[in-house]
């Protein structure tokens, strides 16, 4: 017996040195470098099968997730979420849908929201505690604003354009034309939401009679027809012309900066077989002193190099098209993601990624970043700006080939 359990000792022992050996030599095997073996490549079908319960609609919008690649590797925080899952919030002007760090923590820096305005539809005349952020997606809107110094600004913004209120500074947003507008708000405050504002209503309702009649130096029956309850989005009528807006309010004089400007309308940073990359920062648009931004567009089989962002997350809004990124860690961690129009997608600030349009159209992507400036590192350039002979000794590559690597940044290469 003792004779026995010493051969079956052996005799395992030798099995597990071969299959050790065997995860040994797969490990090093390139595009399967980890052991234990990664991914469904390095599985069986009976290992694979899923017999449910299922959901086979929301399986095929997240493919990476049924099948990860081999390269990824350890757990990092769901950085996915989508509008497309959010409840709008409906009213008689429009609507609203939000993702504040409640309902995506993994987006510790800003919130989000997509909201629509019908035509005249008004978004209350209101104020955040947060800055506010916004890309106009679609149609045209009205947006007002006063700063501190009393100077009002009025504008007509399509799709393409941005603006910013900075925290404090009152606003009004109203849908114009046959269509109305849509567009994306972003929050430089990861919890603010859309839902808790400081309202014109709200303040009124929430006054004694005698007190307004006092501050506005009338009677206090002035008021006596006031809502006894907000508007938020209402029903409104379609405003004068811009310029009649304009004039009206033109007494406290002009702002010195602009609020809004044309993010798409600028000359892009990149502009190349592979897509184009539109900026703007303090820089360019200087009133948005805590927000920058980028429009990605990626042309079908191209890449957004591999790279990362020393200065802050990067938030990101689908507009259009099929991707899949994929987001590197120490550990090490990667982690492969689908993401279609609608969706929402966070990548910690200097965690490496890039993106890959895996569909048939352009896939466009909004960047946005809790900071004054855009900064980006672009591994390639990195690689490329480094002695040759040591990058050489860490890639095994032959110092030539790395003279070839891509310089510049950022960088999108064509498929």
């Amino acid at each position: 017996m003792e004779n026995l359990s010493r051969r079956s000792l052996l005799a395992a022992g030798a099995v597990g040195g071969a299959a050790l050996a065997a995860g040994s030599a797969h490990a090093a095997s390139f595009g399967n470098p980890d052991q234990p073996p990664q991914g469904a490549i390095n599985s069986t079908p009976g290992a694979l099968s899923n017999p449910g319960p299922r959901n086979p609609v929301l399986e095929e919008q997240l493919p990476s997730f049924q099948n990860q690649p081999p390269t990824d590797v350890g757990n990092m925080p769901m950085m996915w979420s989508s509008f497309n899952i959010m409840p709008k919030r409906i009213q008689g002007g429009g609507w609203a849908r939000q993702a504040t760090a409640t309902e995506f923590p993994a987006a510790k820096e800003v919130s989000g929201v997509n909201m629509r305005l019908g035509p005249g539809g008004i978004r209350e005349m209101h104020w955040h505690l947060a800055g506010e952020w916004a890309l106009m997606t679609n149609g045209l809107c009205r947006i007002t604003v006063l700063d501190p110094e009393g100077r009002a600004y009025v504008r007509d913004v399509g799709a393409g354009d941005i603006w910013f209120f900075p925290a404090g500074y009152p606003h009004s947003l109203q849908g114009l034309g046959p269509d109305g507008c849509e567009f994306v708000i972003v929050f430089d405050d990861a919890y603010q939401s859309e839902y808790n504002t400081l309202l014109l209503t709200d303040w009124f309702i929430h006054t004694p009679p005698k007190v307004l009649g006092q501050n506005f130096g009338v009677p206090a029956e002035t008021f006596k027809n006031i809502p006894l309850h907000d508007l938020w989005i209402f029903q409104g009528q379609e405003p004068p012309a811009l310029s009649v807006d304009q004039a009206a309010v033109a007494s406290g004089g002009t702002p010195p900066e602009p609020f809004t400007f044309s993010l798409t309308g600028t000359k892009p940073v990149i502009d190349g077989a592979g897509g184009t990359i539109h900026l703007a920062d303090s820089r360019s648009f200087k009133v948005s002193k805590t927000v920058a931004a980028a429009i990605e567009t990626i042309k079908p089989g191209a890449l957004r190099r591999m790279h990362w962002h020393p200065n802050a997350d990067e938030w990101q809004y689908w507009i259009k098209g099929k991707g899949r990124m994929t987001v590197f860690n120490a550990g090490p961690r990667a982690q492969t993601i689908d993401f279609q129009a609608g969706d929402l997608g966070v990548v910690p600030k200097s965690q490496g990624h890039y993106i890959e349009n895996t569909g048939t159209e352009d896939v466009q992507v909004l960047a946005v970043f809790r900071a004054p400036e855009y900064q980006e590192i672009d591994l390639s350039n990195w690689l490329a700006h480094a002695p040759p002979e040591l990058v050489a000794q860490h890639l095994n590559i032959d110092p030539a080939v790395i003279a070839r690597f891509p310089k510049g940044q950022p960088g999108i290469q064509p498929g």
